[in-house]
């Protein structure tokens, strides 16, 4: 289609759209698990026991509540970009895993999976020119 053949033009947008979008969501998923305090981080970063590391649980959950959080503000302004897509991406991989490791199966799996693959494509793609990293 004609009309939709233009759109190409506007890549930064679309970029800038999705930056905004994830990061509002990430932003408001990761909160809660940050305010949860101890306790909840205890239980987060069991999860990493999935990958053998057993020790320190309230470390690795405030580390996961921390880059949901300030993960998604950084990927709103585009700062840091490419660092933070990769910590989310281990911050999904583990979630996946923990979800499979449980028995909950491939659909309580899934929305990690999805978002894992959308930070690994972004770490190739960038976070376009309306970003504080824009090049």
């Amino acid at each position: 289609m004609a009309i939709l053949e233009n759109l190409g033009k506007y890549r930064n947008t679309g970029l800038l759209l999705l930056r905004i979008g994830i990061g509002i969501l990430f932003i408001t998923h990761g909160f809660p698990k940050l305010a949860g305090g101890p306790e909840g981080w205890t239980g987060l970063g069991g999860s990493m026991k999935v990958v053998g590391i057993n020790f320190l649980p309230v470390f690795w959950g405030f580390m996961a509540a921390a880059t949901e959080t300030f993960g998604g503000f950084l990927l709103i302004l585009g700062l840091f970009f490419r660092p933070v897509c990769i910590l989310l991406v281990f911050t999904m991989a583990i979630a996946a895993l923990g979800h499979l490791n449980n028995g909950e199966g491939l659909q309580a799996a899934s929305h990690a999976i999805e978002m894992g693959i959308v930070f690994l494509s972004l770490i190739f793609i960038g976070p376009g020119k309306y970003s504080v990293d824009k090049k």
